[in-house]
């Protein structure tokens, strides 16, 4: 079988795919690339799209990502534009677009696509929680923001303690990517 890639632009993320790949005896390689991004309402749609670009470049099974948070109370933005948002406005903008804001409900959700030229398969993660009213703790991205149901630290302080493994939608897609990656190639041996 040939090598497993993960094609992003983001080093980051790839720490923590392979920390989780790891637990399942899956060696995944990093190939930093730029993507083609599609415009679309659905992260599935754009990570599909993305994973046919990222062969297109490798030639290798690829794993690929979108994600996205997504805040009830701003109609789920910034959902599918969550990087573009955090480029221009950060986190001192989301505090600002939830200044008045009663409920400060989100999730963050994370689709995986799988895709070696013939099989194009999707996993999909989602964590509930709440927007907190300054940043706290360090990380990337809104995870300093970012409170998941069941605990009073954000993203950006379990990733600090080293637990936000415990509670991500990324973790939650990758486990389901590697028990089907395992019995797939189980069932090629």
């Amino acid at each position: 079988m040939k090598s497993l890639h993960f094609a992003s632009n983001n080093y980051n993320k790839y720490v923590e795919i392979q920390s989780v790949l790891q637990k399942y005896s899956i060696d995944v390689y990093f190939s930093r690339t730029i993507l083609t991004e599609i415009q679309s309402n659905f992260l599935i749609e754009i990570a599909r799209e993305k994973s046919r670009s990222a062969f297109e470049q490798i030639s290798m099974p690829i794993i690929v990502e979108d994600d996205g948070l997504f805040i009830d109370e701003l109609n789920g933005f910034p959902g599918q534009y969550s990087s573009y948002s955090f480029e221009t406005i950060g986190n001192d903008g989301l505090i600002k677009l939830l200044i008045n804001s009663k409920t400060r409900i989100a999730y963050f959700k994370s689709v995986f696509v799988f895709y070696d030229g013939n099989i194009l398969q999707s996993f999909v993660g989602e964590t509930k929680g709440k927007i907190a009213h300054r940043p706290m703790g360090k990380g990337w991205g809104f995870d300093p923001m970012f409170v998941p149901d069941g605990i009073d630290l954000t993203f950006g302080q379990l990733h600090q303690e080293n637990r936000k493994e415990e509670f991500s939608h990324r973790t939650q897609a990758l486990i389901k990517f590697a028990n089907w990656y395992n019995c797939k190639k189980r069932a090629e041996h």
